[in-house]
């Protein structure tokens, strides 16, 4: 980070469904390739480290353990490793399972963004498993740590205060008010977005145009990290900003281009270390 550029990855990991060592391994595999290419905000797909179709296999208690125990692995694995990095997991907190975007820097896990908007329409079903995030953002005890959990986290980097990143997952973006709008308002400046969206005729155009005009509307960078086809529905490679044909694609420099003289309402602000 440097006269106010950062570089940003959209990283899309192989997986196969349920297999959570598997996943984890190429996880950490591609967090080393981002961060040798002098990453510093690195986004992976929507529960990555489960795959998204695992449909009942969540209400498992054997696979969603494992996932907290992945979670804590990939964490420590971000002990030396200078960069923000978000990774999809389901996470059962108080009874209740819910899709969440885990922010992790050096060891630690800053923040757990849920999802607030669960599609339950055509081919989709998530509240059959799942669990809506908050309203608002509250503490949690996780390993030991209080952690901050819920919608709108912001995340602000010490040696770049205008770098204050905030998450949302897949529908949130279609949703009429996502909530990546009101963290624009809260003083985000990028947006990054773990999906995993499927493919039907005209979506993919669809959604870039989504995308683009979201970035558009909240004057901030997006970044947007979807699935591989090798979950079990058919989705496409297409991480925004702009596509490419490799599994990780960088944004060079997202380029702050002005500081954002807002006023930071309330909300809860992780320092990255």
């Amino acid at each position: 980070m440097k006269d106010g550029f950062v570089k940003a990855a959209a990283a899309t990991p192989d997986i196969r469904v349920a297999d959570v060592a598997y996943n984890t391994e190429n996880i950490c595999k591609m967090i080393d390739e981002t961060v040798a290419n002098g990453a510093k905000v690195i986004v992976f797909p929507e529960l990555c480290v489960t795959g998204y179709t695992c449909s009942d296999l969540f209400m498992q208690d054997i696979l969603l353990k494992e996932a907290k125990e992945a979670l804590f692995k990939i964490a420590d694995y971000t002990k030396e490793k200078d960069a923000l990095i978000f990774i999809g997991v389901p996470l059962a907190v108080d009874g209740e399972l819910y899709n969440v975007a885990a922010a992790l820097n050096r060891g630690n896990i800053l923040g757990l963004t849920t999802k607030t908007f669960l599609p339950n329409y055509g081919e989709f079903y998530e509240m059959r498993q799942f669990r809506p995030g908050p309203d608002m953002a509250r503490w949690i005890t996780l390993d030991g740590k209080k952690i901050p959990f819920g919608p709108q986290l912001l995340f602000v980097a010490e040696q770049m205060e205008e770098l204050v990143v905030s998450a949302e997952i897949c529908e949130d973006v279609w949703s009429p008010i996502p909530p990546s709008t009101l963290a624009a308002r809260e003083g985000a400046t990028v947006i990054v977005n773990c999906s995993a969206s499927d493919e039907t005729i005209g979506k993919a155009a669809y959604r870039e145009s989504l995308i683009e005009g979201q970035s558009a509307r909240l004057i901030c960078g997006y970044i947007y990290a979807n699935a591989l086809r090798s979950e079990e529905h058919t989705s496409e490679l297409q991480s925004h900003l702009k596509e490419s044909l490799r599994q990780i694609w960088y944004l060079e420099d997202i380029i702050l281009l002005r500081r954002m003289e807002r006023h930071l309402h309330p909300a809860i602000v992780s320092q990255m270390k």
